[in-house]
């Protein structure tokens, strides 16, 4: 990419469609867990929304980091300041490693009290804990490749992402296949089963992907795995960016942990339904998740190049790829909802009563196809205060209207899941607003 020129379509493509090949290797995890569990029962199929979100709001402090680390990155990136790269994310990975530990505590020694007082089943209380105390274990592994993800992502260098997703997605699906029903000689351990399958196939995937940096990256030229002193000025710079990031991350799961906290208040039926539908929403949402990125990391680039001018255009042409590729995907799966979700669960009724829930989604997918590409542009502006005000002003109405159409109204399933509308309409107008007013040309990094 020329500094004097705007990312042509196809160099947005270059970068995305690795991430887009990542996510969906990854997502095979969710999927294959879910669609698993499904064939061994409603509860477990609720408990791993319930324990799966649970771990993944924790998980996101790691990743909301990750993305500070990759916003500084592509500034650093597009400077060609390449020796500072290595700093940032050896000094990353040192935090990286003890945030995973703290978390790797709490949940070990305090998840059954923090989730006693929010879950009304007992049968899902228990599967719930079981699912956590296996799935803690992949979160060192799982920090690491955050670690690696946001360097790849950082330099535009994101065709390795595709491997390693493979590599973690094969193992996954194998050991789910193993552990969860008892083949190939394996214990049979259910739902246990499916989260350490998913923390075994995390480790394997973390391997392969510092195998690889260590034998195809040019380590000098990055000054990257120097494992130097421990550096709290770098880490501190990082966080002055990623903090934002990772309290909006552990937000915007954490309201997606309490909309399902108040879904099993509506019972074990609709728990599972929307299990089903958070599965199918995250596989669809891949688009979007990808250039997303791509957004963020291109935006940090041409910023670090003394292009702002180019910061808007860049937007524009993203969110145009987006919307292009999102819409078709959502009308190709509109024509068969009965195949989509029949992958999760063989039971009729659960299919024909899910099906209102994933119409909805779908057309909330066209919304979060503009707003989370506006909201992406307003974090690689590295302006991640303003977009945590923005998010959490979002996820306050978001819980509100889903409280309101679950508990005190006490709609279907589907019209409750209609909140996602609100909260995508509400992101994207607050983006919008804060991307054209043209303050985030007053930040340094």
């Amino acid at each position: 990419m020329k500094s004097s020129s705007i990312p042509s379509y196809r160099r947005i493509w270059t970068i995305s469609l690795p991430i887009i090949l990542s996510l969906v290797a990854q997502n095979v995890i969710n999927v294959t867990d879910t669609a698993f569990l499904g064939r061994v029962g409603e509860v477990e199929l609720g408990a791993s929304a319930i324990a799966g979100l649970f771990y993944i709001s924790l998980f996101m402090l790691g990743f909301g980091f990750g993305i500070g680390g990759q916003i500084l990155i592509g500034r650093r990136n597009g400077e060609r300041n390449y020796t500072e790269i290595g700093k940032i994310t050896d000094n990353s990975l040192y935090f990286l490693m003890g945030m995973g530990l703290l978390l790797f505590l709490i949940i070990k020694l305090f998840s059954p009290a923090m989730l006693r007082p929010l879950i009304s089943s007992d049968a899902v209380y228990q599967a719930s804990i079981d699912f956590l105390q296996y799935r803690i274990y992949g979160i060192f592994f799982a920090f690491g490749n955050i670690l690696l993800r946001a360097f790849y992502i950082g330099t535009t260098s994101t065709k390795v992402l595709t491997y390693n997703a493979l590599i973690m997605a094969a193992t996954n699906v194998f050991l789910d296949y193993a552990l969860i029903f008892g083949n190939f000689g394996f214990p049979e351990m259910g739902i246990k089963g499916a989260a350490l399958a998913s923390s075994i196939a995390e480790a394997i995937s973390a391997i392969y992907f510092f195998a690889y940096t260590f034998k195809m990256v040019d380590l000098r030229k990055y000054n990257l795995f120097s494992f130097g002193r421990f550096d709290w000025a770098i880490v501190r710079k990082t966080l002055d960016i990623s903090i934002f990031v990772m309290l909006q991350y552990f937000l915007s799961l954490a309201s997606w942990f309490v909309f399902f906290m108040i879904i099993e208040k509506m019972g074990e039926r609709p728990l599972a339904i929307s299990n089903i539908i958070r599965s199918a929403y995250l596989v669809l949402m891949i688009p979007v998740f990808a250039f997303g990125s791509t957004t963020n990391t291109l935006v940090s680039n041409v910023i670090g190049r003394g292009r702002t001018d180019q910061v808007i255009p860049v937007i524009k042409k993203v969110a145009i790829m987006n919307f292009i590729l999102i819409g078709s995907v959502v009308a190709i799966s509109a024509l068969i909802p009965n195949l989509l979700i029949s992958v999760y669960t063989s039971n009729p009724e659960l299919v024909q009563q899910t099906i209102p829930s994933f119409y909805v989604v779908m057309t909330s997918l066209l919304l979060f196809s503009f707003s989370n590409i506006l909201f992406n542009g307003v974090s690689g502006t590295a302006n991640t205060a303003t977009a945590l005000t923005i998010e959490f002003f979002t996820i306050s109405v978001y819980l509100i209207a889903a409280y309101i159409l679950a508990v005190v109204l006490k709609l279907e399933t589907a019209y409750v899941w209609m909140s996602e509308y609100i909260y995508f309409l509400t992101l994207g107008l607050l983006s919008y607003i804060y991307l054209k007013s043209g303050n985030w040309r007053k930040k340094q990094v």
